[in-house]
């Protein structure tokens, strides 16, 4: 299904981003689907670097697969700023991946940021500033 026609079937109104996780979009938008994974994080930088605006509770987002078709709507709940080595326990259990614990976290998270960053010229360190989103699924 497309994201349209997954809109459209939703019969929500308003607008939305639809995209795939970045480096697991089939895993993790099952996670997702499934109700385990329900925050994520990204680079503060690359917001800056792109001048977009950042996430905003009440937000929706159709999530995508590796095919770019639709597999459910989330809405954005909270939305917060804090430096990588700040972020908490309970915010890598709300990921959902591996064990779930911050120590498997900071592990995938430092690859995947170090990654992301480099694409803007920014180096990866402790204190770099992530976005950390919680959301709910609110169709499938």
């Amino acid at each position: 299904m497309t994201p349209e026609e997954l809109w459209r079937e939703s019969g929500l109104t308003g607008t939305y981003q639809a995209w795939p996780f970045g480096e697991a979009p089939d895993k993790l938008a099952e996670l997702v689907r499934q109700g385990i994974k329900t925050a994520t994080c990204s680079a503060y930088d690359l917001y800056q670097a792109g001048n977009e605006p950042l996430p905003q509770a009440g937000d929706y987002s159709i999530i995508l697969n590796s095919k770019n078709e639709a597999v459910c709507i989330i809405q954005t709940t909270k939305v917060y700023v804090t430096e990588f080595n700040q972020v908490s326990a309970e915010h890598a259990f709300k990921e959902g991946e591996g064990d779930r614990s911050l120590a498997y976290w900071r592990k995938v998270h430092e690859n995947f940021l170090t990654n992301e960053l480099s694409s803007v010229h920014k180096a990866f360190d402790e204190n770099t500033k992530v976005v950390c989103e919680e959301f709910e699924v609110v169709n499938q």
